[in-house]
């Protein structure tokens, strides 16, 4: 999408969250999110993802991040059913709550770059404060259509469409192929 790294990473790291941490269906198959040590190393990978000073990962953080999880797979699902005007209140409810609190910050050779902080200074408020600020990027501009829900058969993990042509349906080339596989075996060729 390219508002600047830092925005696509938080943004990335609110699709790993939702598609780790909440319940539905995965690529044609009923998904149940880990718990326990599984889930806590499922945020751990997610966060990694996204920055690679990633924290450590306390259970209780992960439930919280599960929690948070949930709420913004709400975003998604709003602005795939066309209600921006729901995602943003789910977003400025966030970003209320964890009263986000913007500054510079400079590390591994970076350049200067915004963070998002919570005020309560834990790891799940802060990922959720940088979560909800990211999406509120993305829903106050032109692109907030980029966020979606898969449209396969039996998935509904969330993506954030990165193409030039804004036209991305599904959460990944499984779920691509999968359609098309069905479309050329319904053709009955």
């Amino acid at each position: 999408m390219n508002f600047n790294s830092h925005t696509d990473a938080v943004v990335s790291v609110a699709v790993g969250l939702v598609n780790a941490l909440t319940a539905g269906e995965a690529r044609g198959r009923p998904y149940e999110p880990p718990t326990g040590e599984a889930r806590t190393a499922a945020v751990a990978d997610v966060l990694a993802s996204g920055d690679r000073r990633a924290p450590t990962v306390a259970e209780a953080e992960a439930g919280a991040l599960a929690e948070i999880a949930g709420r913004l797979r709400r975003v998604f699902e709003a602005v795939t059913s066309g209600d921006v005007d729901a995602a943003a209140l789910a977003v400025n409810e966030l970003l209320a709550e964890t009263d986000a609190r913007p500054h510079l910050e400079r590390h591994d050779g970076e350049p200067w770059h915004l963070h998002f902080h919570g005020a309560g200074g834990t790891l799940a408020a802060n990922y959720a404060a940088g979560c909800a600020t990211g999406l509120a990027v993305v829903l106050g501009g032109e692109l907030h259509d980029r966020l979606g829900v898969c449209t396969a058969p039996h998935c509904d993990r969330v993506y954030v469409d990165t193409s030039r042509n804004g036209t991305r349906r599904f959460c990944s080339t499984a779920c691509q192929n999968r359609v098309k596989t069905a479309a050329f075996r319904a053709r009955g060729a």
